[in-house]
């Protein structure tokens, strides 16, 4: 049975598959980083469960892995296959692919930041699929975005495209960890929607889900704080939307969870701001938190097929 090894490294925890070529998870696995331990013993534990996942591919499927994909956060330098940089992890110029392929044989290695590699499984197989341009924007702690384009993700020249979430909405606004004032992800994230029903509540330990069912019961104070987040968010995308022109826009990350609670809201509101611009579907990603780990075996897999195609130009 041919397969890869797909990895997904999030601040906390590790998700793993052997992913098929049909795209199929064979196997799935979780592991703790271990971040409390420094960042030395979170690469450990990455090449650790890298090398179970071989073992156990070569037992179960009797043979090895044939490439392997990993998607890490922070700062990634695709090309060159360095971790340069998490905040969370607190690790800096990680030669990650080298690493890995040293500790797995010798296998190719595709390394991804965790955002686009999520993205491109959803573009590819979860809910763009079938779109030419898509934008994904998951809705997390903070926000980010993947750009794709023809089936594949635009990291840009620098591998900074599609950081949507530090687009100024609100000029003067809230200060963001990025050094501006007013940023997308300090007024329409699921944690800036967490901090402002906790204040404006009187519940410290109030988050966005919290903030979900109030506006669905009906609390004005609640729905006061949810519109003035979903019209952050408007703003932030009909700028992306007026930039990139995508076919389709997917919502994913915490706060999609809430469903048309976010949905409604937003696509009026979308709606409302367009002039010229084409509007695009905007629909829920599909595909949870499985999303990175699907999208770092399709990494390994495009790594293997561009090394056959350079074999057969060379």
């Amino acid at each position: 049975m041919r397969h890869v090894i797909a990895l997904d490294v999030g601040g906390t925890g590790m998700k793993a598959a052997l992913v098929g070529a049909d795209g199929a998870l064979l196997h799935e696995a979780r592991r703790p980083t271990g971040r409390e331990r420094g960042p030395d013993a979170v690469v450990e534990a990455i090449l650790g469960f890298a090398a179970e996942l071989r073992a156990y591919g070569e037992e179960r499927y009797g043979e090895s892995a044939l490439a392997a994909g990993v998607a890490v956060p922070g700062i990634v330098d695709a090309e060159h296959g360095i971790a340069v940089y998490a905040a969370n992890l607190g690790w800096r110029d990680v030669p990650l692919r080298g690493l890995l392929g040293e500790r797995l044989g010798g296998i190719p290695v595709a390394l991804g930041h965790d955002v686009r590699t999520g993205g491109l499984a959803e573009g590819r197989i979860g809910a763009g699929r079938g779109a030419d341009r898509f934008l994904f924007v998951p809705l997390g702690t903070g926000i980010a975005g993947a750009i794709g384009i023809g089936g594949a993700i635009e990291a840009g020249a620098h591998g900074y495209a599609g950081e949507i979430g530090h687009i100024v909405v609100r000029p003067g606004g809230p200060e963001c960890g990025c050094g501006q004032h007013g940023c997308l992800e300090t007024l329409a994230s699921a944690g800036a929607v967490s901090r402002n029903w906790a204040a404006a509540s009187g519940d410290p330990g109030a988050d966005a889900a919290d903030c979900a069912k109030a506006v669905e019961s009906g609390d004005t104070g609640a729905v006061r704080v949810w519109q003035d987040a979903v019209d952050a968010l408007a703003d932030g995308l009909v700028t992306a939307l007026t930039l990139l022109d995508p076919r389709t826009l997917i919502i994913g990350g915490g706060l999609a969870e809430a469903g048309e609670t976010l949905f409604t809201p937003l696509r009026a509101a979308v709606e409302a701001r367009v002039t010229f611009q084409k509007l695009p579907a905007i629909v829920p990603a599909a595909l949870g938190d499985t999303a990175g780990c699907l999208g770092a075996g399709l990494l390994a897999w495009d790594l293997l097929t561009d090394q056959l195609n350079s074999e057969v130009t060379a």
